[in-house]
């Protein structure tokens, strides 16, 4: 029986950086691949053993690479690094807000390099063994013993031989039709991977607009106090050029009302400034509520991606037991049709000895 394994792939690391392509035609200019900072990810696939870069924008992917011991990844300025991907026939560009963000990156790049080169030699080892094995194990016919069993064993061991074949048809069917849905589940890894990074992104965005809203909830309060503390300077001011209206006194009034309507317009200015803020951070708050329900859409999507493949492991495993049978039946036939060698050979060594016998009394 088969072993079974079935993990997810997992993030290793993540930054947001701008992602770029190079121009196909001019092999030399950048093609911008997303309007704004996207969610840069590291997976790691423990089934197939590798790694990838994978980045999401909207709803496709922008980065698909399986990262592979020959890639380097260059900073070709303080914060802009590139590498290249023969798979893809692209090369990639990455713009970092920070020169620390990129280390980080180059660093991680390196460890993920480094991870996929010894998963690589620790594969070809595995190849190798089982091929040694294999060739080990095979079986060798002589071609005389073929040649003086080839009658009886024809004649007796036909319907088992039929039965042997039908079970080995029966297997290769079996082996197609697990390979087909190991090739379904490996799809579902794919949309699930897929969902997962859009996930990770959502959750990024969110985390990051509920601590502005917090902040700017902070900053409103504060700005209330403060436009009621203008309020209340406002309504002094214009208190004492009334009284200085009323007392008399054109040229000293004079300058000083002018310089009371110019602070009067200056707060009116500031107060009109505060008020478009305060409108920003609510549409601010709208767009957070609308990130928050495809969060909470991409993750229903999720659980039904997971029942989905509960379901497809339940099959693989039906499969894998139909498997296991046709396997002991094919072992059941195998034993049957060696004792019927065994029988024949002994019904042969009789009939020789019996025409021996019948010689010897002849020629008496």
């Amino acid at each position: 029986m088969f072993p079974h394994h079935r993990e997810r792939e997992q993030p290793v690391f993540s930054a947001r950086a701008h992602v770029f392509q190079i121009d196909p035609s001019t092999k030399r200019n950048w093609i911008p691949a997303s309007k704004h900072a996207v969610t840069v990810s590291f997976f790691y696939d423990s089934n197939r053993n590798v790694y990838r870069i994978i980045s999401v924008g909207g709803t496709k992917a922008i980065i698909n690479c399986t990262i592979t011991p020959s890639m380097t990844f260059t900073k070709t300025s303080q914060k802009f690094g590139q590498w290249a991907d023969n798979r893809a026939n692209t090369v990639y560009g990455l713009g970092f807000a920070t020169e620390q963000q990129l280390q980080q990156f180059s660093d991680r790049f390196k460890e993920v390099k480094e991870a996929a080169r010894l998963a690589r030699e620790k594969s070809q080892d595995k190849m190798e063994l089982a091929n040694t094995a294999l060739t080990i194990a095979a079986p060798q016919f002589s071609q005389d013993l073929c040649d003086e069993l080839q009658s009886p064993v024809m004649c007796v061991n036909g319907p088992a031989e039929d039965k042997l074949y039908r079970s080995q048809s029966a297997d290769i069917t079996l082996s197609s039709e697990k390979e087909r849905i190991k090739k379904m589940l490996s799809e579902g890894s794919i949309c699930e991977m897929n969902l997962e990074a859009e996930l990770f992104s959502l959750q990024d965005s969110n985390s990051k607009l509920v601590a502005a809203l917090h902040e700017a909830n902070s900053n409103v309060e504060q700005w209330k106090k403060q436009l009621t503390a203008y309020q209340e300077e406002t309504e002094r001011l214009r208190d004492q050029v009334a009284d200085l209206e009323a007392h008399g006194g054109q040229g000293p009034s004079d300058m000083l009302k002018d310089e009371l309507t110019q602070s009067l317009e200056e707060l009116e200015a500031l107060l009109k400034a505060k008020d478009e803020e305060i409108h920003i951070l609510q549409s601010q708050k709208a767009e957070y509520q609308e990130m928050e329900q495809e969060r909470e859409e991409a993750t229903h999507r999720l659980q039904e991606l997971q029942m989905r493949s509960v379901e497809l492991e339940r099959r693989v495993q039906g499969s894998e037991h139909s498997l296991a049978a046709s396997l002991e039946e094919r072992d059941r036939l195998e034993g049957d049709l060696q004792r019927a060698v065994d029988i024949l050979d002994l019904k042969i060594y009789d009939l020789n000895d019996l025409r021996q016998s019948l010689a010897k009394l002849l020629d008496k």
